[in-house]
């Protein structure tokens, strides 16, 4: 049989007929599609794509199930390192991680990881749901696992606290999530819109992370309703922090807090956590009005101007100030906002806002050309002199990045951190307190949710040695 040089197609609904809609936009691979995807896979010896990927999972082992048609064991192995599969299938860069490094990729495209694994993720969801079905209501909840391990905190029901207190309490530990929102998931929920990942996927990968013994305890702020010394006071013996990165970064340029200026993480949590998209059904509407603008080229970015878009508004410009090539957002997220018709206004930079009786009507910006590369690796922008225009819009949309949200470290002490915020840890993601450890955005600042799954692994694993000693 000839080598398939392309990944199998996935089906996506239609370009007009999702940006009027909340619905997922790619449709997932039926499993003559998973199969055929699956046989492109040349089973390396070497599997570099296991190294690419920041939780390892067995990537050809996983894929050769698929071939052979059992589901059920291609299930068991992602989910002997990867507790949220059918999300990291839909949200994660596996073309960064996985997908990069893949040997078929050298001289065609990439196996199709991430769609094989959100396969394999749905398919463990539909499992889940089928055996329920089967069971007596009252035998369901929590599994009869017997806790015999020490009391382990983790704070932050994110991807990092969420893979953390799940290998955690597969180990037997007793484990407590503190989770600040009145409800789990963290960004996954309150920053990455619907059509993206539907949150009753959330959902049901939390119910299983519970069932292994997991207690959830929201509308917990550590640091407010409790502290790290009273948990390590109520017999807790290590703590895991995993708080992400909930603090904007804004633009201090005139005109700033205009209303209809909003931070990428107000807008998006509206939108999502508070179900504005769901308005009237849920009265929490969000006004953006006819024309919006969004600063910045991230992921972030993508979300929020698709969003818009959904929410009504008939023009949705991306205002970014480098070129296309410099998009940090992924190809499949930029592709679907061109093909809904976003409108990407490159090589542009906002200098300032303007108003009339407090709200803004319009926005200054001043061209932008590539310069020799700055620390980051990527061209520095820099600004034409005399080449300021004006765009009008009803709504700004800031998307440029996050920090730590600076709420539990101010009100612990001894906890070291650095400059912009993040905590400070060693290899083993030890911070200055004995007994304390932190991973994922809270660390690093805002990154991927594969990668602060990777740092719940690493982290998980430091606590158990930690506790071992």
């Amino acid at each position: 049989m000839a080598l398939q040089r392309e990944k199998t197609a996935m089906r996506n609904q239609t370009p007009e007929k999702r940006k009027k809609n909340f619905n997922e936009v790619p449709l997932g691979y039926n499993i003559d599609e998973a199969i055929n995807e699956a046989n492109r896979c040349l089973q390396c010896p070497t599997a570099p794509c296991v190294n690419g990927c920041p939780v390892e999972v067995p990537i050809p082992e996983f894929i050769k199930a698929i071939k052979e048609n059992d589901i059920a064991k291609a299930i068991d192995i992602m989910k002997s390192k990867n507790n949220l599969p059918a999300i990291c299938g839909r949200v994660c860069p596996q073309e960064e991680q996985c997908e990069q490094v893949c040997i078929m990729g050298k001289k065609n495209q990439p196996v199709a990881v991430g769609r094989l694994e959100r396969y394999v993720g749905d398919q463990a969801l539909a499992a889940i749901e089928k055996q329920a079905d089967t069971t007596n209501q009252a035998d369901q909840g929590t599994t009869t696992r017997i806790n015999k391990k020490e009391k382990i905190a983790v704070v932050g029901a994110g991807p990092a606290g969420l893979t953390a207190a799940a290998d955690l309490a597969k180990e037997g530990f007793q484990v407590t999530l503190f989770e600040a929102l009145h409800d789990t998931g963290g960004v996954l929920r309150y920053g990455i819109p619907e059509f993206r990942l539907p949150k009753g996927i959330v959902d049901k990968e939390v119910e299983e992370i519970k069932k292994l013994g997991v207690d959830v305890q929201l509308n917990v702020i550590i640091g407010k309703t409790i502290t790290i010394d009273e948990l390590f006071a109520e017999d807790y013996k290590a703590v895991f922090i995993g708080t992400g990165a909930g603090l904007p970064k804004f633009l201090n340029i005139p005109g700033k807090n205009l209303n209809g200026v909003y931070s990428a993480n107000e807008f998006l949590t509206r939108v999502n956590l508070m179900k504005a998209y769901k308005y009237p059904e849920y009265d929490t509407p969000v006004k953006i009005g006819k024309k919006v603008a969004v600063i910045g080229g991230g992921n972030v970015a993508m979300d929020s101007a698709r969003t818009a878009l959904r929410l009504g508004a008939e023009e949705v410009s991306i205002v970014y100030r480098r070129s296309e090539d410099e998009l940090p957002a992924r190809n499949e997220e930029t592709e679907h906002a061109k093909e809904e018709g976003i409108v990407f206004r490159l090589l542009n930079n906002p200098v300032a806002f303007q108003g009339k009786n407090g709200r803004v009507n319009s926005m200054e910006c001043l061209k932008m050309e590539l310069g020799e590369k700055d620390k980051s690796g990527r061209p520095r922008p820099m600004a034409i002199e005399g080449s300021n225009w004006m765009l009008d819009v009803d709504s700004v949309i800031i998307a440029i990045g996050q920090n730590p949200n600076p709420l539990l470290t101010s009100s612990t002490s001894n906890l070291k951190t650095e400059s912009w915020g993040g905590i400070i840890v060693d290899g083993s993601l030890s911070t200055s307190i004995p007994g304390v450890f932190a991973g994922g955005d809270t660390v690093t600042g805002a990154a991927t949710v594969i990668k602060a799954m990777g740092a719940g692994k690493k982290a998980a694993k430091s606590i158990m040695e930690y506790l071992s000693n």
